[in-house]
């Protein structure tokens, strides 16, 4: 029997949030705040047990209920603190342990049984109940790694990106799923063998649904447990770093979905979500819209954004669907949405939250980046706060890949009606720092596979595709390229299933492999491919204006490279071609993709040109030569 009552109340109170953080919390500015919030292991000086706490200011009673007190919320009643703060301490639980948080709103005597917004890890779908989770004892090896990263200026250096869906890149005989180990193993090793740089996982925040692809995330600080724990993506991270490959997160801070076990109403009332439907409720997706301007709300996002970057590793967050952030309006109609307090359609909270989310970590970790998944206009998404600008590393360039797979789609023999399609995206490509995607959104809903968005008869579909990928490479911006673009995978994607990888076995297929591998060691290896992807200085026309045959020139370059780009997007070969260049002497055929070893004719230059003094296109040198049908032709002058 305890003799001394008071006693465990004070080693109650000894684990609560201190004031101070409490307070930051209220104004929205601590970043790690999940180190208090959600379960932790705590060791008092009598006993050592699991801390909870939870933000549920409408509740009138919260209780910790799980399989160590039979769901019983009578078992672990949780104590009120000013602000809306419900903690309890509960000795002797052990890691693995599931819970949840019964929450009772007096005013509509709801009992709400919810999963904890704070979780690190959660139970396998289709159950919903968060687990408690022991400290990490994983040791991380990845020192020289972010070393490197914080020293890297990331704008200009390569960023070659494979985006990836880990529940079927590749699976096992059975159809399950490789876990975070295997898949670090195997995936790796094709990474590095198809020289990218980074991997961009789409979400692997948990999430209910595997059709949502994680774009509907229910736990913001839990990796999924579909393929493992949180050592387990730790191990991965750090094994891909071992291995100089970055990795960047697809993260959700626009919508949430309505599962009742997540935030939505979560105390009984909107608290995650604004609680105005013209502002709180997605229509497209029929999701929840973050109150971005809720202090705990915001502070709840940014210390999710903070906690895999800083516990995970991670070198980088792509943002989804910033637009639909951004602007009141979004897919609405008029009189389905409210203007801000200006009569404007911009979303003014929101605004300040993602400036906030760049500023704190570009500030925190330098080398880091936050990319952009923003499909409008909006000026300045890239540019640095104290400039105006929203802050952004970089910004994905939705206009280049519609231009560019709307003009790829047409016959050849039409085309020259629509080159603007190709020249139009130098006008703006150096208002942003540009990422260019061919991302899985433009494989799936029967918008069909890559292969299969181009004309003609088998042979003319992959050199087109070729043809895609010459020109995305060498184009200003970053790259990015879905899984099974790089190996013509002929389906559209399907989450529940493999990649087609028996595909390589036939020559065509084999063939875009190997230019993805030949484009990312290029790449990679010229400066002038890279060095000014965001300045106006690394880009200069040769001839954009040969509609009539349907080619485009280009020089590309850095401070010690150049590189000469050459693209012929009919089926025409055209021999006796004249084509400026800036510098006298020999050119090296650095990649041709009509060669053999791509599954092309094999016509080009022999490997080796030589200029004549007669000037062409506004240069004083040129070149007369044999450009091949439907390919691109990369030329470096020869040392």
């Amino acid at each position: 029997m305890n003799k001394d009552p008071g006693r465990h109340e004070r080693h109650l109170a000894s684990w609560q949030i201190p004031d101070y953080d409490w307070h930051l919390f209220g104004e929205g500015h601590h970043w790690h705040i999940y180190r208090w919030l959600g379960s932790h292991f705590r060791r008092t000086d009598c006993s050592a047990g699991v801390a909870f706490a939870v933000w549920a200011p409408h509740a009138d009673r919260v209780s910790v209920v799980g399989d160590f007190n039979g769901w019983d919320g009578y078992r672990h009643p949780m104590r009120a603190r000013e602000g809306g703060l419900w903690e309890v301490f509960v000795p002797d639980l052990v890691s693995g342990s599931l819970y949840k948080y019964e929450i009772h709103n007096g005013e509509t005597n709801e009992l709400l049984l919810k999963a904890d917004p704070y979780a690190e890890q959660c139970e396998l779908r289709p159950n919903t109940a968060s687990r408690i989770v022991a400290p990490p004892r994983f040791t991380w090896a990845d020192e020289q790694w972010l070393a490197a990263r914080e020293a890297r200026d990331w704008r200009h250096t390569p960023l070659a990106v494979y985006e990836v869906h880990l529940g079927s890149w590749r699976r096992n005989g059975d159809g399950s799923w490789l876990n975070y180990r295997e898949l670090a193993h195997d995936l790796v090793e094709y990474v590095c063998a198809q020289r990218y740089t980074h991997i961009e996982l789409l979400p692997i925040t948990e999430h209910p649904l595997d059709a949502s692809w994680g774009y509907q995330a229910t736990g913001f600080f839990a990796p999924t447990s579909r393929y493992g724990t949180p050592d387990d993506f730790r191990w991965f991270v750090n094994y891909c770093h071992r291995h100089d490959i970055g990795i960047i997160l697809d993260w959700t801070p626009a919508h949430f979905p309505r599962d009742a076990h997540g935030l939505a109403k979560f105390d009984g009332t909107p608290l995650y979500e604004h609680p105005d439907p013209r502002r709180g409720e997605h229509p497209d997706w029929g999701t929840l819209i973050f109150d971005y301007g809720r202090n705990q709300v915001r502070n709840f996002l940014l210390s999710s954004a903070l906690y895999w970057i800083e516990e995970f590793h991670v070198d980088g967050l792509r943002v989804d669907a910033v637009a639909s952030m951004l602007y009141l309006d979004y897919s609405r109609q008029p009189g389905q949405w409210l203007p801000n307090q200006y009569g404007g359609t911009e979303n003014i909270d929101a605004m300040a939250f993602v400036r906030e989310l760049n500023v704190v970590v570009h500030g925190q970790w330098p080398g880091a980046i936050v990319v952009a998944e923003e499909s409008t206009a909006w000026p300045q998404v890239s540019r640095p706060v104290e400039q105006g600008g929203l802050g952004f590393s970089m910004k994905w360039n939705m206009g280049w890949m519609h231009d560019t797979l709307g003009y790829l789609r047409r016959n050849p023999v039409y085309r020259r009606y629509h080159h603007m399609g190709l020249t139009f995206g130098l006008l703006y490509a150096f208002n942003e720092n540009f990422v260019l995607p061919l991302s899985h959104d433009e494989v799936v809903h029967g918008k069909k596979s890559l292969i299969n968005k181009m004309p003609g008869d088998l042979w003319q579909k992959f050199a087109n595709l070729r043809l895609l990928y010459c020109y995305q490479w060498t184009y200003p911006g970053k790259k990015l390229l879905f899984m099974g673009g790089d190996i013509a995978q002929l389906n559209e994607w399907n989450h529940e299933r493999s990649l087609d990888w028996g595909l390589v076995r036939n020559p065509f297929h084999q063939g875009i492999q190997r230019l993805v591998a030949d484009l990312n060691r290029l790449y990679t290896q010229l400066s002038a491919l890279y060095c000014y992807d965001f300045d106006v200085q690394g880009f200069q026309w040769i001839d954009c204006n040969d509609a009539e045959q349907s080619t485009a020139s280009y020089v590309r370059r850095s401070e010690s490279e150049v590189a000469v780009v050459v693209l012929n997007f009919t089926p025409v070969p055209r021999h006796e071609y004249r084509l400026g260049v800036p510098i006298q002497g020999a050119y090296l055929e650095r990649l041709n993709s009509d060669s053999e070893c791509y599954g092309g004719t094999n016509l080009g230059n022999g490997g080796r040109t030589h200029t004549e003094p007669i000037p062409c296109h506004g240069q004083p040198f040129s070149l007369r030569i044999t450009l091949p049908p439907l390919a691109a032709l990369i030329l470096v002058p020869e040392e």
